[in-house]
């Protein structure tokens, strides 16, 4: 085994040379030997972050369970109190701090997203900067959290609304974005004037905790924000939800998972925001400008290897343009260079796991065996990894896999459709809405279709619409509130009407 790279004083953590030898920053290789700050954890129990690329391990973390949990909620709920009753411009400071922070470790911080997720390096510096534009947008909306007055019945009463920190917040972050994610949540929170517990996805926990070592040099305060690492989600979840002092639940995953959690919260009548599961459509009528169309297909399918919420699942093309987007389509596909995230040149990088290659293969399996045709890729790459190539089936129908089910990998399904009004039958024809995409130019029919599709996010002649000044959600089972934009921070703020008489 390598040898760990870690500070005699520091009691878990060991980070090994396969994840050091990317990192530039002293400083924040001797900051993350030391988070989280909870002490040494109550057992001796361990798990391990392995890089998908290569199967190399880069660190050891202490599993931890129910009591670490409890004594984070512990802190989190002693420091809540102090930190709502700072102004909104100190709050804001310490933010914009961290902003700063991270900014500056851009580079370290997608180097160890890239280790740990595998995607190729330039994504990952693209969400770590996505991760501070949450972080300094929330900075600034600290300042702007107002209340009303209202009219008053009679002349010897004034009535008038305030808002307040809904109190600790538990959050747990998934895999696939593991920075913007942990900001994304977080940041609203924060600016309101709550106090954080946050359990990162097993898979990639480490950007976490290098982003919490920043927070840390950032100047929050001792119990602000909390982090727990663990093997396995059940008993964090279930103290996050069943633990009193926790006022609210935030989770991004999958929806079987959120169903779970707010059956948990249930008892307490506990707030939740959940981004959960989705089946995106991605629409290309007679009208559209083809080029553009298959620029946005390929950024909403292949961004992180298909392994997105909001990635393109299934792909609706008119029968007038079918042809010519099917050939230019697979023409981009080919050209798409898979391997490891740090490799020159490299645009999609592994799956996240072995389970995740086995059902991009068994969605494969069971297209072609009703009669879909393998236009490019199909298959995975090398017997030992977890990559697979970018891939493109036609002749899809209703009863395939790849038509009813989230994939979340390289693989686009591409249904010919004829009539305008059918499709957008079929593309609502899901338990799921949280994004579509569509591509037109006829401004009715643009109006029409964007008001017709039952989800919380569309795009309309674009692939990418993610932004911290958007609310970011879905409608269905796709989840509950909003994350981004001013909404975002309304779900951490509790409003409380004030009635004063005798005035």
């Amino acid at each position: 085994m390598s040898r760990k790279c870690h500070s005699e004083e520091s009691p878990f953590l060991p980070l090994y040379p396969s994840l050091t030898q990317h990192l530039k920053s002293a400083d924040l290789f001797g900051a993350l030997d030391r988070v989280p700050a909870l002490g040494a954890p109550a057992g001796k129990r361990t798990f391990q972050v392995f890089n998908p690329s290569t199967g190399e391990l880069l660190a050891e973390l202490p599993d931890m369970g129910v009591q670490e949990t409890r004594a984070a909620i512990d802190k989190a709920y002693v420091a809540q109190e102090k930190w709502a009753a700072l102004t909104a411009r100190e709050r804001s400071d310490t933010l914009w701090r961290w902003h700063e922070l991270i900014v500056t470790h851009t580079d370290d911080l997608a180097a160890i997203l890239t280790a740990e997720m595998g995607k190729p390096l330039a994504e990952s510096r693209s969400e770590v900067l996505h991760a501070a534009a949450y972080l300094q947008w929330y900075a600034e909306e600290a300042n702007r959290i107002y209340g009303e007055t209202i009219s008053a019945p009679s002349t010897d009463r004034r009535m008038l609304v305030i808002k307040q920190p809904i109190g600790v917040v538990g959050t747990i972050t998934p895999w696939n974005f593991p920075a913007s994610m942990v900001a994304r949540k977080i940041s609203p929170a924060l600016a309101a004037g709550c106090t954080i517990v946050l359990k990162p996805a097993e898979q990639t926990p480490l950007v976490a905790g290098a982003m919490f070592a920043l927070a840390a040099k950032a100047g929050f305060p001792d119990g602000v924000v909390n982090l727990v690492y663990a093997s396995e989600g059940d008993a964090v979840g279930r103290e996050l939800c069943g633990n009193p002092k926790v006022r609210k639940i935030s989770f991004t995953g999958s929806t079987e998972v959120g169903r779970l959690l707010m059956r948990q919260c249930s008892d307490q009548i506990k707030k939740v925001s959940l981004e959960l599961g989705g089946n995106a459509p991605f629409i290309v009528f007679d009208d559209a400008d083809v080029d553009a169309a298959v620029d946005g297909a390929i950024q909403a399918k292949f961004r992180n290897a298909g392994q997105t919420c909001v990635s393109a699942n299934r792909l609706y093309v008119q029968s007038g343009v079918h042809d010519e987007f099917v050939a230019k389509f697979v023409e981009r596909v080919r050209e798409l260079s898979v391997g490891d995230g740090f490799g020159e040149g490299v645009a999609i990088g592994p799956l996240i796991d072995r389970q995740a290659l086995a059902k991009i293969e068994a969605h494969v399996a069971d297209a072609v065996a009703k009669g879909s045709a393998i236009r490019c890729g199909g298959q995975r790459i090398g017997s030992d990894g977890t990559f697979f190539q970018p891939t493109v089936l036609t002749g899809i129908s209703s009863d395939m896999k790849v038509a009813r089910e989230e994939t979340f990998g390289p693989l686009a399904p591409i249904i010919r459709f004829e009539d305008p009004d059918q499709v957008v039958l079929a593309a609502n024809d899901t338990i799921y809405g949280l994004a579509a995409y569509f591509y037109a130019s006829n401004l009715q029919r643009v109006w029409r279709v964007a008001e017709a599709l039952e989800y919380g996010m569309v795009g309309i002649n674009t692939g990418r619409m993610s932004s911290e000044a958007a609310p970011f959600g879905g409608v269905k089972q796709s989840g509950i509130g909003r994350e981004g934009s001013r909404h975002g921070l309304e779900d951490y703020l509790e409003m409380k009407y004030l009635c004063m008489g005798g005035i």
